[in-house]
């Protein structure tokens, strides 16, 4: 192995995930590997940063690919500094504002929820009589905050 570098099983053991995960984040383009002449993948060590960040940011909800833009505005040859992340943070403030809402409301209504078939189905968000909803858009509208199509 080249000096400084790591086998995809030990960016494995080390990150915490399993080696089809590195894979994975390999084939989105969210890590990297050099290859040896016998086709072995070898990583810089700095890739243990970077799934650090893929991992924390996954945990705050973004998806691989606002993962995938964030790192793509990185160096390839080191993980996030500060100025970094309080650069990619500030970007995602608003985005996970946002989430933040739409969790508080879902909390919010399921605690007056009894349960589908109930009496709060005249006011659950998810209740969708005739798949008025559809005129809305895709996914759960109301859930969203779309008030229910009259």
């Amino acid at each position: 192995m080249a000096e400084g570098t790591l086998s995809i099983g030990t960016v494995a053991e080390r990150a915490g995930i399993t080696v089809s995960a590195v894979r994975f984040y390999e084939s989105r383009g969210l890590i990297s590997a050099s290859r040896t002449s016998g086709g072995q993948r070898r990583f810089e060590r700095i890739v243990l940063r970077r799934i650090a960040f893929i991992q924390a940011a996954q945990q705050v909800g973004l998806t691989l690919e606002e993962i995938g833009r964030a790192l793509a505005t990185l160096p390839d040859d080191r993980g996030p500094t500060q100025e970094d992340w309080a650069r990619l943070s500030a970007d995602w403030r608003a985005l996970l504002d946002e989430r933040i809402r739409l969790l508080q409301g879902l909390r919010d209504e399921l605690d007056g929820c009894i349960g589908c078939g109930c009496l709060s189905l005249a006011r659950c968000g998810l209740r969708n009589p005739g798949d008025a909803a559809s005129r809305l858009g895709p996914g759960p509208r109301y859930l969203y905050g779309d008030r229910p199509v009259s």
